[in-house]
């Protein structure tokens, strides 16, 4: 299999996109990484409730049906979420991949039902020197990684390195990444007006001597209270360092799984600002690209950041997602981020 290698089909209107689908998995061979009887973790993110902007379920019903021909033993998977929606545990999870269209194939929390399912995995980075990795995906046979390319608030992008790394790993695991990212308070324009304190789910900022007060360790750094503040009082800082956190994670992950058992399918289409992780719909900012199919996250990823224009993402959340890609390729990861590519 070469991991330096991305096949791609563009997406065109009034197209048969799912007839163009299964001939670019045909194509690319990229369910050569199951065996007849493997059991396969299709690794996606069923969406949020509410979002209209996850990947539409017919395009993985065809994945699930062809690594069935292969005699693979298919289920969707992903990991509950830290922050307090509608995935932050496995019942609700299953009920929102059931409401979302995803009813067709077994849905098996990677986590477990409260976040408690996972495995450590040493990684020797001082960053994050352990990961816990998620225990579905710890005991699959085999992968098949399938991201939606979209932008993201602290990381900039997310593809196919962000899905396996936030999406493939414990609660304690996505702190510790959005924990690399730094916040900096100005307390001389605090007026406090306590918007911090009403937009915080958590409850994490309090308003103490007429000044906002953020010091608990289990605040991730999300971009909530700091975009709400009328006074910018609230800045994230760094916030390219969540991306090396990726790279670290998803790493970590892969090394669960033997050589070529894992495949990944990006599709780079509705090309919205923000994640799909809240019940929103966010601001769609680009035209539909296509999709990309290979066998290595660096290349699979480099290759589609680069048809998105990323610079206008990294301009817009004041990030670099290119960092993911570089720091993914330091850590060995194989692939290139300069892959060649096959058009189907």
């Amino acid at each position: 299999m070469n991991h330096d290698k991305v096949f791609f089909t563009k997406w065109r209107p009034y197209a048969n996109m799912l007839s163009k689908f299964k001939k670019l998995i045909k194509k690319s061979h990229v369910l050569d990484v199951v065996s007849p009887g493997d059991l396969v973790a299709v690794k996606l993110h069923v969406g949020e409730l509410g979002n209209p902007n996850y990947i539409r379920p017919f395009f993985v019903k065809l994945i699930v049906d062809m690594i069935i021909e292969k005699g693979g033993k298919p289920f969707l998977t992903d990991s509950s979420t830290y922050y307090l929606e509608l995935r932050s545990n496995g019942y609700d999870h299953y009920e929102t991949a059931i409401a979302n269209g995803f009813g067709f194939a077994k849905f098996l929390p990677a986590d477990g039902l409260k976040g408690g399912y996972y495995f450590p995995v040493k990684t020797n980075d001082p960053l994050i020197p352990e990961i816990e990795v998620a225990g579905a995906l710890y005991e699959a046979d085999a992968m098949i990684v399938v991201s939606h390319v979209k932008g993201h608030p602290l990381a900039g992008i997310g593809g196919a390195i962000k899905n396996l790394g936030m999406g493939g790993v414990s609660k304690k695991s996505k702190l510790e990444q959005h924990r690399l990212v730094g916040m900096k308070l100005d307390l001389e324009k605090c007026t406090a007006c306590e918007t911090c304190v009403k937009v915080c789910r958590f409850g994490f900022p309090r308003i103490e001597n007429e000044h906002v007060v953020i010091d608990d360790p289990n605040c991730m750094r999300c971009p909530v209270c700091s975009s709400a503040c009328p006074e910018g009082v609230i800045k994230l800082e760094n916030k390219d360092r969540i991306c090396k956190g990726l790279a670290i994670a998803a790493k970590a992950v892969m090394d669960t799984f033997d050589k070529n058992k894992v495949g990944f399918i990006n599709f780079a289409v509705t090309l919205s600002s923000i994640c799909d992780c809240g019940p929103i719909q966010a601001e769609i900012i680009g035209p539909d690209v296509g999709i990309f199919a290979g066998f290595s996250p660096l290349s699979v990823d480099a290759a589609s950041f680069r048809s998105i224009n990323f610079k206008k993402l990294n301009d817009m959340h004041n990030t670099d997602c290119w960092e993911q890609v570089r720091y993914i390729k330091k850590l060995g990861i194989s692939g290139t981020d300069q892959p060649s590519m096959k058009e189907i």
